[in-house]
């Protein structure tokens, strides 16, 4: 269905930084907008300088979204996340601005299920430590510590998006798979939960790590859970670096407690390719590191891509806010002659029923509408059968609980 949007799609400033996914670009070149691509990261006094007149900004893992960032970003409508996390941006003073935020829960999640299980092979094996020697000259054919993943145990902390992939693979392996976490979960295949993480700790031969950064999940692995461990498991963290402690991993490695690790996020990364990097296991033989790759494949990258760009462009042209991981939830179909208005608000009693009243009193007549709220913030689409009017909007505008209202069509 054509509609003539009350801000033309070629003046919506679109700002996609950290070399966004070229199929991204085309979708909404397709769409009729005209994205500006930056290839790296800004800092924050660089992206406040740029965000003033951004629509749409498009990040990766790099770029951080301050509460100084989006007190200047005065035009700002949303925020895709081309990545899982979302912990790079201040999601609480995102909404507050009335900003949802957008990632890519599904698209990467087969790219870091297959490097885990590509990873847990490779350290029961003890390849890793064996290629490195071969580099340097060195030939070491044994047998000595190196076994099969089959019946052995894979502990999963986290059973979301990724966690059941993990899970589905390793039984192919012939592996035992338990889960852990703090929302019950439908096990898929022969998953099997468990109540706690101490009974995940004492079971796994491999624990691997799929969790956000949270301030529960924060140091979640640190020497008391690396104690509970099965003595001679494996360690894996392909999820977000602060969740396991690196100097107390470290010491378990050290002693022998804990047989190998292969870390993939880190508490601090460099925020360039050029930039050194740092951590307490480099030279370890037993470790395995990473540079973050866990979702980078071409596959992943273009999923990514698509799976924003759609959900950015479905919000600029119908006001939908499914998947946005702060934000109440609201969409409303499309439906023929009609006028739709966007309001965001705070959320307190008497707002819808102000809203309404406003309408009826300039004589529309409401055709749809959906409210939902979370925490703070309340958002409303109305579809009314009368032209809409700035003066409307004014009205709207004006009420002390509106933080933006916009004519979208």
């Amino acid at each position: 269905m054509q509609k003539q949007f009350s801000f033309p799609k070629e003046k919506m400033k679109i700002l996609l930084l950290e070399g966004i996914h070229p199929a991204c670009v085309e979708r909404l070149s397709q769409a009729g907008y005209r994205p500006e691509l930056v290839k790296g990261a800004l800092s924050e006094d660089e992206l406040c300088e740029a965000i003033s007149a951004v629509h749409l900004l498009g990040i990766r893992s790099k770029t951080q979204v301050t509460a100084k960032v989006l007190d200047k970003a005065k035009s700002l409508l949303a925020i895709g996340c081309f990545c899982i996390g979302t912990d790079q941006v201040d999601l609480a003073a995102a909404a507050r601005h009335g900003v949802p935020v957008f990632n890519a829960p599904f698209s990467n999640t087969r790219s870091v299920a297959e490097l885990t299980l590509a990873e847990i092979v490779m350290l029961a094996r003890r390849a890793a430590h064996k290629s490195q020697l071969l580099h340097r000259g060195v030939w070491e054919k044994s047998a000595e510590g190196c076994v099969e993943v089959r019946n052995k145990s894979v502990g999963i902390i986290g059973y979301g998006h990724i966690g059941p992939q993990v899970g589905l693979l390793a039984e192919a392996f012939g592996m035992k798979v338990y889960y852990y976490d703090i929302v019950g979960k439908l096990p898929l295949g022969n998953a099997v939960p468990v109540s706690s993480l101490d009974e995940l700790l004492k079971v796994s031969d491999f624990l691997t790590l799929h969790v956000p950064e949270t301030p529960e999940t924060r140091n979640m692995i640190g020497t008391q859970q690396l104690e509970a461990m099965k003595p001679g498991a494996f360690l894996l963290n392909l999820s977000r670096g602060k969740v396991v402690d690196l100097d107390a991993l470290k010491c378990a490695l050290e002693s022998g407690k804990v047989a190998g690790a292969a870390v993939d996020v880190f508490p601090q990364e460099p925020k360039t390719n050029d930039e050194a990097f740092s951590c307490p296991l480099l030279g370890m033989d037993n470790v395995i590191l990473t540079p973050h790759i866990g979702g980078s494949t071409i596959e992943a990258q273009r999923n990514i891509g698509l799976e924003v760009g759609n959900t950015l462009i479905k919000f600029t042209e119908t006001g939908s806010t499914t998947g946005a991981v702060n934000f109440p939830q609201v969409e409303l179909a499309v439906v023929r002659d009609c006028h739709r208005i966007l309001n965001i608000h705070k959320n307190v009693p008497g707002v819808l029923s102000a809203i309404n009243s406003i309408i009826a009193g300039m004589g529309a007549n409401i055709r749809a509408q959906n409210l939902s709220t979370l925490a703070e913030v309340g958002y409303l689409i109305v579809d009314i059968d009368k032209e809409i009017s700035d003066a409307l909007r004014s009205a709207i505008d004006e009420l002390e609980t509106s933080l933006k209202t916009r004519i979208l069509f």
